[in-house]
């Protein structure tokens, strides 16, 4: 069945209130605006704002439930025959070639960035969207392994991806914060995140890293 009026007027008040929320936000830094400006600007009343988003960082990543099931969905989408590393990574260099936002580096995710480093509660609630991204990608990869409720390898694999992905990213985003042209940081990022799948394709290599 297609999607009712009321859930397509719904489904645009909300993308309203967001887009609202963020110019004012870009403007005035998150800790410097208060749910009712938002509510203001948007013409709604401030319960209809909690009704679409329980709590003010939920207006700042109100793509968070897009972002939280983002791996999980690649793992379960992947092509027949495909491994959990290759669909990830195919998906994540594909998307850096195209400046898609899922990856975590877009033109214009500086001034994103900047936003979140500027408030304590963004920065908490976006190491609590890493952690819920990681458990969902764990789930998608026990599933479609057939794994048991004691096996740990889709935890470990699911931990070293999303290490992985993290670190490239948190590298990728000072260099952003430090002015670094995008594009060379973009390009630093699709060198890191093919390093990055190789070792954990193939491991660490015996030595790496041992004292002299």
């Amino acid at each position: 069945m297609g999607t009712s009026l009321r859930e397509r007027k719904k489904a645009q008040t909300r993308l309203l209130i967001a887009d609202i929320a963020m110019g004012l936000f870009a403007e005035r830094g998150f800790d410097g605006v208060t749910v009712a400006e938002v509510a203001r600007a948007a013409d709604v009343s401030v319960n209809t704002v909690f009704n679409y988003f329980p709590t003010k960082e939920d207006l700042f990543f109100d793509r968070q439930a897009v972002v939280e099931d983002m791996l999980a969905a690649i793992v379960r989408d992947r092509r027949p025959g495909e491994g959990v590393l290759e669909a990830i990574r195919r998906h994540t260099l594909d998307g850096l070639a195209t400046d898609d936002w899922s990856t975590g580096l877009w033109d214009g995710a500086t001034d994103f960035f900047r936003l979140v480093e500027s408030s304590p509660s963004l920065r908490a609630r976006e190491r609590e969207l890493a952690g819920r991204t990681e458990a969902a990608l764990a789930r998608a990869i026990a599933a479609g392994a057939g794994a048991t409720d004691d096996d740990p390898t889709p935890l470990v694999v699911a931990g070293l991806i999303a290490g992985a992905r993290n670190a490239v990213l948190s590298e990728a985003r000072r260099l952003l914060l430090d002015d670094e042209p995008f594009d060379q940081v973009k390009s630093w990022a699709a060198g890191a995140y093919r390093r990055a799948f190789e070792l954990l394709e193939n491991g660490v290599p015996a030595g790496y890293g041992s004292r002299r």
